[in-house]
């Protein structure tokens, strides 16, 4: 039906195609402040395949259709970009004379506050490490304002996660398999070197990709796109990083038809603004291209951005009282050196090939092959037959003892029994050793010998958590214009992974080996490995799980666009296919048949429409229209219930459904640029999956003994609904005072009553006990989606000056943010006596409800301000950049989650009812009052 449906379209839309007399259109660009011609402006006309770029004398030559009124786009690196009406309906040729490009020097702030934070670097949902979308917004002041003065306290547009986004390069799309979203890691310190992107707003059309409800943002490599020259810049902050410098050069064209541009940063810092968090990155990168004639263009681009990050820990109310907002507890002094057990390691290096096809004035034809490869490793210490060397595990806590109960007295609750010494106590030993204790460690790894102590067995080590992607993909994307009424963007995209998964020991803290078993089983069920039994690990070994994830996806799509006096309308289709399949390298002993060798091959097939429509009122006003329908396989992530022990796959797993439409009115004028949107989605049939420790869940006629557990989590069914509104306002009160308003207003909520499926391992100590316990349905309807603020104002006010320094200042309050609420505690499960399997007699639907509120967190409002003034002296740019976030020094939540421990409502309701709960929600905050500084040199 689907190639049936794409065959019509080609048919019909080809049948409007007809011979047409062309006119010509040229000018001349060049420097507004040297007025020296530019090389290698790319010029278009908008919704067209009709593009060139500048000549060295600033020359440009464009061959359209004519037409009532088209638009002409300028765009280069460090520079404005310039749109200009085009009258071509005389059916005479036209001579633009001279057009004048403004440099973006005098208003640095968008290019010097492009840097990659703690925010942008994702883990899981669970993390505080959340993702900011995308690397840079555009000049919509909604944009702008999502992107850097929301997104501090981790705004997310349309409540959206960026696997929702389509990030490219080069026409490649460059998000993950595994899940979804761009790895942020790979981008870090390239900057300068980023700058030449489009984007595509939510479901607008995209030339390059069918893309996401959240938008597309298109990165561009090409060498001769750059501005030729050299920059330096030097920054300075206190949030990941305390400085940073980078060095860049563009050739521009050659005489010989060669360019290049090369591109070495570093940044780096001992501690960033929380404790024990030190980053140290590079960054390289280069571009060559070699004209080979008027048609043809090949460009290599090449980037390595090796980096290490020191994470921070999500903390209780009760850490956060005792040490404050930026206590981490992952960290410890060794040797009077500060030392971070959990450190994420990112190596991926990037080589692509693309080519530049002009088929004729018309049509483009832009291929290319990419290949990457190297590790993500994310460090934490594993421990045998020891105590947890965490310094806030719950049982050295104050909260421990003083939200101690007497065990069940029968079916009824035990009573309230606080040890208030014994709190006091561990209070007083936790401020005098709040951290990790790495001395501690060293020494129960060593034993006394002949000599004093020597290395003995580990019962602590570091590890990591490796994962070694090798990525093949090939793209091909043609774009022309069939008629002057209708342009034509196709393209495909295939990719093949082979990702390697394993746990990798870093470091034996002084011992000399570390046992390859689970201590918790005995006999076979302990080994990590029955083909290898009883293994003794050293440094640089793999133990624990070992596995590989293949797949290979498959992307195609195409696109008509139509553009007339009044109207503008596009359709969209995509179709693609998707093959994942694990394949186990231990044979795990808790999973001695299904965990060794292939899983079963796991297959989606999906497909997607979107449209949308464009009125244009006048010169000024338009309405405009977009709407989606697809289908998306599930990640790689979600689709195996527990890769690193076993091939099952998540039962029931289906493709995701998602729908989404959005009107926009925009007023655009020489003093006010205004867009107001609605916009709506519904993202369905999401699955999760998630591991934790449990109590009290199990009863006893489960086959398992003991009601508590560490399992695994798996949520099908999940249904997403966001809805809402956006303001841009932007109004030039005069030639140098500006201000913009900016407004977010949104309903993020699950739509759905999620299937919860619950692993426990530990079964398979008993012959035929059950592993898998179907808990039925989690009542999330209508909760919150957590993560981000679903209300969002910002007012700002700015000066340029024309001496070229200018000073700007805004104010945001950002409210309506929740907790992430804990699944397993929302199904009816929840209210039943593991001992028994009979409700708890003290459980009512009031005290329930009351324990089972999602929490909300407090409105922020942040106070930001900025300046900067650029110089040109000699013919050369030197720009300088300031910032202070956070004026008033707010201390604010962001994110958090609930702890799942408590998964029945006699122990949550015990916990809560104390006054001083032991397991209590953990949070994430906000940075303080920080600042940035930047120092830019153009030669």
């Amino acid at each position: 039906m689907v190639k049936k449906y794409v065959v019509f379209f080609f048919v019909w839309f080809f049948n409007f195609a007809f011979s047409q007399k062309e006119i010509t259109v040229t000018g001349i660009v060049i420097d507004a402040r040297t007025q020296n011609p530019l090389v290698s402006v790319v010029v278009t006309i908008q919704n067209t395949a009709v593009m060139q770029l500048t000549s060295k004398t600033g020359k440009f030559e464009l061959h359209i259709f004519p037409k009532k009124e088209q638009l002409l786009l300028l765009r280069s690196q460090g520079y404005k970009d310039f749109l200009l009406k085009v009258q071509s309906n005389l059916k005479e040729n036209i001579d633009l004379g001279i057009l004048q490009l403004e440099d973006t020097y005098s208003d640095e702030v968008p290019a010097a506050l492009i840097t990659l934070s703690d925010n942008d670097f994702s883990d899981d949902n669970s993390s505080s490490e959340m993702t900011s979308g995308l690397l840079q917004s555009s000049r919509d002041a909604f944009m702008q304002a999502s992107a850097f003065n929301w997104g501090q306290a981790r705004f997310r547009v349309r409540g959206l996660d960026s696997e929702n986004a389509i990030t490219m390069l080069n026409g490649m799309p460059m998000n993950k398999i595994y899940d979804g979203r761009p790895q942020w890691g790979n981008w870090g310190g390239l900057n300068n070197v980023l700058r030449n992107q489009e984007f595509s707003i939510g479901t607008a059309a995209s030339n390059y990709t069918f893309g996401g409800i959240l938008g597309t943002q298109q990165i561009f490599t090409r060498a001769s796109l750059y501005r030729k020259g050299e920059s330096f810049t030097f920054s300075g902050s206190n949030t990941t990083y305390l400085w940073r410098a980078v060095a860049t050069y563009a050739s521009g064209m050659n005489l010989s038809g060669w360019a290049f541009v090369v591109s070495a940063g570093k940044r780096w810092a001992d501690e960033g603004y929380f404790e024990g968090t030190s980053f140290d990155a590079d960054s390289f990168f280069i571009s060559v291209e070699k004209k080979v004639n008027k048609r043809h263009s090949l460009n290599f681009t090449g980037f390595y951005t090796p980096n290490s990050r020191g994470k921070n820990s999500p903390n209780t109310n009760e850490v956060t009282n005792l040490m404050g907002e930026k206590y981490n507890s992952y960290w410890g002094f060794q040797n009077s050196e500060k030392r971070n057990a959990r450190v994420k390691n990112v190596e991926e290096p990037l080589f692509m090939l693309n080519h530049y096809f002009k088929i004729d004035d018309k049509t483009n034809l832009n291929s290319g092959v990419m290949y990457q490869f190297g590790k993500v490793g994310n460090s934490n210490i594993d421990y045998q037959n020891a105590d947890s060397p965490d310094p806030v595990y719950y049982r050295k806590m104050p909260s421990y003892f003083s939200s101690l109960y007497a065990k069940d007295q029968g079916e009824f609750s035990g009573a309230f029994t606080p040890d208030y010494e014994n709190a006091e106590n561990s209070k007083t030993a936790f401020l005098a050793n709040p951290r990790i204790n790495w001395d501690e460690l060293y020494f129960a790894n060593q034993k006394l010998g002949p000599n004093g102590y020597e290395p003995a067995q580990s019962h602590y080590v570091l590890y990591e958590d490796r994962t070694d992607d090798k990525t093949l993909a090939v793209n091909s994307n043609l774009n022309t214009q069939i008629t002057p009424n209708i342009s034509f963007d196709g393209g495909f995209t295939f990719k093949k992974l082979k990702s390697h998964n394993f746990q990798y020991l870093l470091d034996l803290l002084g011992g000399a080996y570390f046992e390859d078993i689970d201590p918790f089983y005995k006999g076979n069920l302990s080994q990590s490995d029955l083909q290898h039994p009883n293994r003794q690990v050293v440094k640089g070994d793999v133990y624990g799980y070992n596995y590989n994830l293949l797949a290979n996806t498959l992307d195609v799509f195409t696109q008509f666009k139509f553009s007339y006096n009044k109207t503008e309308f596009f359709l969209t289709q995509s179709y693609s296919l998707s093959n994942y399949q694990r394949e186990g390298l231990y044979q795990n002993g808790l999973y001695a048949t299904t965990s060794l060798g292939k899983s079963e091959n796991v297959n989606f097939e999906n497909f997607g429409f979107k449209g949308g429509f464009t009125y244009k009122i006048s010169g000024k006003q338009l309405l405009f229209f977009n709407a989606a329908h697809f289908t998306r396989a599930p990640s790689l992530r979600n689709t195996f219930s527990n890769a690193r022990l076993n091939n099952n796959i998540v039962d029931g797993i289906e493709s995701e459904n998602t729908s989404s439409a959005e009107a926009n009115y925009v007023y655009r004028s020489s003093k006010l640029k205004l867009r107001l949107t609605a916009y709506y989605a519904a993202i369905k049939n999401t699955s999760k999956t998630s591991y934790f420790y449990a109590e009290g869940i199990f009863d006893n006629g489960s086959g398992y003994d003991p009601t508590n557990a560490f399992v695994s989590q798996t949520l099908t069914k999940l249904d997403k609904k966001n809805t809402g509104a956006e303001l841009s306002f932007e109004y030039q009160i005069s030639s140098t005072f500006k201000t913009t308003l900016s407004a977010a207003f949104g309903n993020y909520i699950y739509s759905s009553n999620p299937n919860v499926t619950i692993t426990n391992d530990a079964n398979r100590s008993k012959d035929g006990a059950q592993t898998t316990f179907d808990f039925g349905s989690a009542f999330l309807k209508n909760y919150k989606q957590p993560g981000t603020p679903q209300q969002a104002y910002s007012f700002g006010l700015e000066y340029h000056d024309p001496k070229f320094w200018w000073i700007g200042g805004n104010i945001n309050y950002l409210s309506e943010s929740y907790i992430d609420v804990s699944p397993i505690s929302r199904t009816s499960q929840f209210y039943i006596n593991p001992a028994n399997g009979f409700p708890f007699p003290e459980a009512t639907s009031e005290r329930g409800n009351e324990l089972l509120k999602q929490e909300k967190f407090q409105p922020i409002t942040l106070l930001n301000f900025n300046g900067g003034k650029s110089w040109r002296i000699h013919k050369k740019y030197i720009g300088l950049f300031a910032s202070i976030n956070n004026v008033l020094g707010l201390i604010y939540k962001t994110g958090g989650f609930e702890q799942a421990r408590n998964a029945n409502f006699r122990a949550l309701n015990q916990d809560m009812t104390s006054g001083t709960p032991s397991f209590g929600s953990r949070y994430y905050y906000g940075y303080g009052r920080t600042y940035f500084l930047n120092l830019t040199i153009g030669l």
